[in-house]
Parts: structure tokens; C-alpha cells; sequence
């Protein structure tokens, strides 16, 4: 990795966390709407809105089947299941890009038309490309080999790990997106030549659903500051790198709460408002 990758600090962090003023409403305050889960995988939904509400969101707006949005509302009521107006769109956790029904394509081609920045993962990576709004993608190695592969760049998952930099860096280039590239150490960067790493300050964040936490954490900062991002589409590279430090420092706490050990998803997502705090008085 070359010197021009930045590590992401919390003072970095600090300058991209808006508190509420006097003003504010939940639409000022922003608007995310969600399209993830699904049957198979109803916690990638759980688990997305549940961050995106503990990151400071002014509502959350979820899409997907009956039985995903009643784990959805179970876990968090406040959440509104009918359609409106959103400021950003996070797309893709636990759904299975082979088995989209006639109505989730249609939801997903509403979204993607809105014109508003959109958080693409897991099972929406291959929507790259076909809409004309901002656009990070949030892959792990093996996502991103499959999609850079899919698009005839071809890129294995060991080469990916071997050189992370240097394939998001492509990938970056190549798609004309943002680029989140999960790991130990994350490497995001866009296709103007941004480039920060984050790395995390525990491995128990290596378990199942962080991902999905990292999503709505994403989803939540690119929508309460979806004014800039009018005007100024390069600041969701900033607000990645500051959700990947945000995810990072939770599950650091989370570990310290029960003694340095394991933690799972949903205590990441419960010690989010703590980070924020911090990150407001820092």
C-alpha cells in the first residue's frame, strides 16, 4: 500500500457527526429508505435499521416482504413500512440477487431511479452502473472478485486479499463509485482519487451481521447529510470512511463491556449512540 492511503481518525470522524439543532425535523434531520432481507435472511433487515436508528436518523422507511417487515417492527416500531420521500437508499443486505421477485425488481427500480446517493451490498452489488445517483458499494473480498469478474475484469478473491488497496482502488476507477472494501483493515476510496484506511481496533467485529450494521450506520450518515451531498457528491467517501470508524469503535466497546470478549452484531448496533456522543464532543 502506497503512502497517499490516509488512515481515518476520530478526529476525521468528529467532523462529519451532525447534531440536532432547535430547527430540525425528522425530514431535515433525513430520510433512509431501506430494501433489504428478505425470508431466508430477515436479520440483514433487523439488523440494518436497527443501526441506522441508533446512528441518529430522522426515520427509517423500509421496504421488503410481510414477514421481514414484522421482524423489522418487532425490533423497532418507530420504523414506517409505507413508501414517501427519502434523502439516501441502502440496497442489498441478505437479498439473493437469483431470486428477486417481480415486486422487490420493481421496488428496486423505484429506489434507483429517486436520483438520491445510494448504499449498494451484498445482494445489490450488481446494480452498479445502472443508475445515475452517487454510489458507494460495500463488498468483502469475495464480493468484489465476483462483481469485478461479472463485469470481465478478472479478479480472484485470494488476489483481491493479497492487494485490497490496489483492486478498490480499480474497482473504484473502473465502476465510477465510491468503494468500501470490508476487512480487518477497510479501504475506502472513489474514483478521484480519495483514499482513507480503517482499521479495526477488535476482531470479534468478524461475525455474522456486522456487515449489515456497517450498512445502516452508512445508510443513516448519508441521508442526515443529504444537503451536502447535493452539492457535493465526493463527501460520501468522508462519510464511509467515518461509518467503517464509527462500526470499529462500537464493537471495541461492546468487547470492553463484558471483558475484551466476543460481542455479536446487535451489541455493535446498541453501543453506536455512545460512539456518536463521543464523537460530538470530541
Amino acid at each position: 500500500m502506497d503512502a497517499s492511503w490516509q488512515e481515518w481518525t476520530a478526529d476525521d470522524a468528529a467532523a462529519w457527526i451532525i447534531e440536532p439543532v432547535a430547527g430540525d425535523d425528522k425530514y431535515r434531520r433525513g430520510v433512509l429508505g431501506i430494501i433489504t432481507g428478505s425470508p431466508e435472511y430477515p436479520g440483514a433487515a433487523v439488523l440494518g435499521v436497527e443501526a441506522a436508528h441508533r446512528a441518529g436518523i430522522g426515520m427509517v422507511r423500509f421496504t421488503g416482504p410481510r414477514a421481514v417487515r414484522a421482524a423489522v417492527l418487532a425490533r423497532r416500531p418507530e420504523t414506517v413500512t409505507v413508501t414517501g420521500r427519502v434523502q439516501a437508499w441502502l440496497v442489498g443486505s441478505g437479498i439473493d440477487p437469483g431470486r428477486r421477485s417481480f415486486l422487490l425488481q420493481g421496488d428496486l427500480q423505484h429506489a434507483l431511479a429517486d436520483r438520491v446517493p445510494v448504499v449498494l451490498d451484498a445482494g445489490g452489488l450488481d446494480l452498479v452502473g445502472t443508475h445515475t445517483a452517487p454510489t458507494i458499494i460495500t463488498p468483502h473480498a469475495r464480493e468484489l472478485a465476483a462483481l469485478l469478474t461479472s463485469r470481465e475484469i478478472d479478479a480472484s478473491e485470494q488476489e483481491v486479499r493479497d492487494d485490497p488497496a490496489g483492486w478498490a482502488q480499480r474497482a473504484a476507477t473502473e465502476l465510477r463509485v465510491a468503494v468500501l472494501l470490508k476487512g480487518a483493515v477497510t479501504y475506502v476510496c472513489d474514483p478521484d482519487g480519495d483514499r482513507y484506511t480503517i482499521t479495526a481496533p477488535t476482531h470479534w467485529l468478524a461475525t455474522a451481521g456486522t456487515g449489515d450494521v456497517l450498512g445502516g450506520i452508512l445508510g443513516a450518515l448519508v441521508a442526515t447529510h443529504h444537503e451536502r451531498l447535493a452539492t457535493d457528491a465526493e463527501a460520501l467517501t468522508s462519510l464511509a470512511a467515518t461509518a467503517a470508524f464509527v462500526q470499529g469503535e462500537a464493537a471495541r466497546r461492546a468487547s470492553g463491556d463484558v471483558g475484551g470478549g466476543p460481542v455479536t452484531a446487535l451489541d455493535i448496533a446498541a453501543a453506536v449512540p455512545s460512539v456518536i456522543g463521543s464523537l460530538l464532543a470530541h
